[in-house]
């Protein structure tokens, strides 16, 4: 009885060992994601203004948008703050849209981030680790400025895509990836099912 016991507390520890090596790989994604997001927009930050604040209000560090660089004739590297969300939604809540969208994010990714860690297919994980980090990464602005640094931007003629930043594009990257894996598995499942 004793010889089963210890079996099965080494069969345990195993499994959590190997829950926490899955764990710290995709925590290690999630931290790049976010390092290179806030590296990329603390370059700008400092480029403007000569320093990086931990904390100060958006538009009294850099009050205005600037085009820093014309790249090529359909890409500029520009400096904005987007105090809203996609679409402008919440702008009705008026000066209390932060504070909304604050917890509304850290809610998302709190929620994202669980099933990453302990309910997704092996096929899933990546895909989330890259949403989970590109929010955090625009979470962080949001807490530290009140507003989200864009800086890219992308033109044909006169029309503008609205600017985005490196945790945007992990963000769309990973819905598409994570889309994309959920249409391939589910065609699997069909055809296995038809067989």
């Amino acid at each position: 009885m004793l010889l089963i016991a210890q079996v099965a507390i080494l069969k345990i520890v195993e499994l959590k060992r190997a829950q926490m090596k899955k764990i710290f790989k995709y925590l290690l994604i999630i931290l790049a994601i976010i390092l290179l997001d806030q590296l990329t927009k603390g370059i700008l930050i400092n480029l403007i203004t000569g320093r990086v604040p931990a904390f100060a209000p958006a538009w009294q560090l850099i009050p205005v948008p600037y085009l820093m660089a014309h790249v090529t004739d359909f890409f500029n590297i520009v400096f904005t703050w987007n105090p809203g969300t996609s679409f402008s939604l919440f702008r009705a809540l008026g000066e209390a849209a932060p504070v909304v969208i604050i917890v509304l994010t850290a809610f998302v990714i709190g929620a994202i981030s669980y099933y990453l860690f302990y309910r997704a297919q092996p096929y899933e994980r990546l895909p989330l680790a890259f949403i989970v980090g590109g929010a955090f990464g625009n979470l962080v602005d949001r807490v530290r400025f009140g507003a989200v640094v864009d800086f890219l931007d992308f033109h044909v003629g006169g029309y503008h895509w609205p600017a985005f930043n490196v945790a945007d594009i992990f963000i769309c990257v990973g819905v598409g990836w994570y889309i994309l894996n959920w249409l391939l598995a589910r065609r699997r499942c069909m055809r296995a099912n038809k067989q």
